[in-house]
Parts: C-alpha cells; sequence; structure tokens
C-alpha cells in the first residue's frame, strides 16, 4: 500500500480470496457464501478493463461512445477534502450536485486532471441500461443468473464513509484501484453511525475519518477494527459483500470506475426493512418503557420468532398475513399502511 496510507489498515485481516472460472463456479460460491470474499480477475476481460489499463483517458472515450444523450447527475466535492464525500461542520453536505452531458462531465476529469487541489467528481450508481447503450451487453455480467441491478460508479479518488446496504452486493473493479475495508453488520454501535434521516447517500454513515480517527471520540471503533477485513482490488477484481456488512469504499487512482450488482433472494413485493425502523421509531421508541417492553415481545412472537403457535389455531384460509406472505397479502399489507400513514 502507500505510504501515504493510514496506521489502521497496517496489519489489518485481508478479505479472504476464492477462485471462480466462471459465472456457474462464482454462483455455486455465492449459494453458501455467508461472509465477504474476492476473486481475482474475475472480470479481467471486460472491454471496459482493458480500455481502463491503456490509460484513463481511453476508458472515458469508451464510456462516452456508448452513453446516451441523457443528462448524468454528477457529484461534486469541497477541494481539499481529499475525496471524502461526507457532512459539512453544519450537518450539510459538503459536496453539491449538477446535471449534465458526460462528455462535459469527463472535460472536468480532464482539466482537473493535473491539479493538486481539485474537486472531487462522482457519478454514483449509475443504472447502466438506461444510461449507455451496449454497455451491459459487452461487459457481461457474472451474476447474470440472479437478475441484479446494474450500476456503475465513475470517479476522481473519491472516499465514501463506512455504510451497508440490504441486497447482496458484487462489485467489480473495473478501472483503477479501489480499497475496500468490511465490517460484520454486529459492529453498527462500533462503527458510530450518523443521522438514519440526513444521510450523504441514502444510507446511514458512520461518522469516523478513518484516515485520521479519533478514538478519544470514538473508542468503540477500536473494537470495530478488530473484526475487519481490508481488500485493495486492482482492475478485473471483485469482491463480494454480503447484506448488511458494513463497507467504507476508496478510490485510489485519480480515475476510478466500479460496476456492481446488487441482488436480493427474498420475493420482491417484500418491503424494506429500514421502513420498518423508521416506523417503529415514529410509533414505539418513545413510548413508555412498560408499554415498549411488550410491543417488543410482540414484535418478538409475530416477526422475529414467529413460532407454529402464532397462528395454528386459526384455520388455513383464515390466517391471512399470519401466513407465509404472497405478493397479495404483502399488498394488502401496503395498501393498509398507505391509508394508515396518510391519516
Amino acid at each position: 500500500m502507500a505510504e501515504a496510507d493510514p496506521p489502521i489498515f497496517t496489519g489489518m485481516e485481508q478479505v479472504p480470496e476464492r477462485k471462480a472460472s466462471d459465472s456457474a463456479a462464482l454462483s455455486s460460491i455465492l449459494d453458501e457464501a455467508d461472509s465477504p470474499f474476492v476473486v481475482r480477475g474475475l472480470v479481467s476481460e471486460w472491454p471496459l478493463v482493458k480500455a481502463g489499463l491503456q490509460s484513463a483517458r481511453t476508458a472515458r472515450r469508451y464510456l462516452l461512445d456508448r452513453a446516451r444523450s441523457a443528462p448524468f447527475t454528477v457529484t461534486i466535492g469541497e477541494p481539499g477534502r481529499g475525496g471524502r464525500l461526507f457532512y459539512d461542520d453544519d450537518f450539510g453536505m459538503n459536496f453539491r450536485t449538477a446535471r449534465g452531458k458526460l462528455a462535459d462531465i469527463f472535460r472536468g476529469f480532464d482539466d482537473n486532471e493535473a491539479r493538486t487541489e481539485a474537486p472531487a467528481i462522482y457519478l454514483s450508481s449509475v443504472d447502466m441500461k438506461l444510461f449507455f447503450d451496449g454497455l451491459v451487453e459487452e461487459n457481461v455480467s457474472p451474476v447474470v443468473d440472479r437478475r441484479p441491478l446494474e450500476s456503475i460508479w465513475i470517479g476522481t479518488d473519491t472516499c465514501v464513509a463506512a455504510h451497508n446496504d440490504f441486497p447482496r452486493n458484487l462489485a467489480c473493479c473495473a478501472v483503477g484501484r479501489r480499497r475496500f475495508t468490511i465490517f460484520p453488520p454486529e459492529q453498527f454501535a462500533n462503527l458510530y453511525i450518523g443521522p438514519l434521516e440526513n444521510t450523504p447517500a441514502g444510507r446511514a454513515v458512520s461518522m469516523v475519518d478513518f484516515h485520521a480517527p479519533d478514538f478519544d471520540a470514538f473508542p468503540r471503533f477500536a473494537e470495530a477494527l478488530k473484526h475487519a477485513q481490508v481488500v485493495e482490488l486492482e482492475p478485473g477484481d471483485a469482491v463480494y459483500i454480503p447484506s448488511m456488512w458494513w463497507h467504507h469504499v476508496e478510490g485510489l487512482d485519480p480515475f476510478n470506475v466500479l460496476v456492481n450488482y446488487w441482488w436480493r433472494d427474498t420475493p420482491g413485493f417484500l418491503g424494506q426493512p429500514h421502513d420498518a425502523l423508521n416506523h417503529a421509531i415514529l410509533a414505539l421508541r418513545d413510548l413508555p418503557r412498560s408499554e415498549r417492553a411488550f410491543w417488543r415481545e410482540l414484535f418478538d412472537h409475530y416477526v422475529f420468532e414467529n413460532p407454529p403457535e402464532v397462528a395454528e389455531h386459526i384455520p388455513q384460509k383464515a390466517r391471512g398475513i399470519l401466513a407465509p406472505l404472497t405478493a397479495e397479502t404483502a399488498g394488502r399489507i401496503k395498501a393498509y399502511l398507505l391509508r394508515a400513514l396518510s391519516k
């Protein structure tokens, strides 16, 4: 690693590596995987990877040749922040967003390439099918059998705070190098998660600056580091991140491109757990302690434990949403919630 790397990365456990010769082999590994792993060279034959190995400008030209005319949304960070896209001192954001043609945005990359105090430039979670022609077909997904959402992330040497995602995630490094620092889901208390509703990109993030951790302000972060794994991806490498695992992501080169695939194994008609958390904060958190204790037991009974005795005394045809959910019964729950929340 570079000499400028923070000492927290020294001696940190590496993400285990697995071998997958093709998508079928990878699918077999994913079926049993419950922790992160890396596959070196998984997408090394992609045309995008090969373009990036020639130069950053060749990679940008490759993408421009396939970009549609629709405006792209770009994030522009403040110079002098080390590429960290985060809160400012007033808990606004230290970046702004704009929209423009990809050619104009890439011109900004060209203009800032040699500047030492350049702004961070970041295009995040761009839908490859909506914004490009032929990009998905030429750079074939290694998890196409899982019908994932296919996104591309393009930026300077940016730094995104530790966060997690509900879907499973395969992140493929296409251009430049990326460092992922990954933590198990249960480490959330030791990562000092920030606001839930005011976030840089839709997910709550760790308040710890990994490049200058303040152990006086965040003492439990030292415990989180004991459970951390790190990997530095070269172009063509991929890392698998299971659902809800925390990951801190850094682009290590002046120009970086990542392609990631999100999917969930549960039916699409099920709701988002984060929505339930927000509703629980609204409806339960500020109740008296004795009432919260009752609702905790009720949640254990109907949700977290859900033993057979929840519904076995009710005729099967009358169990409604107490039976395993279907698209129809899930729709009834959503309709009920919409009515209830609109009052």
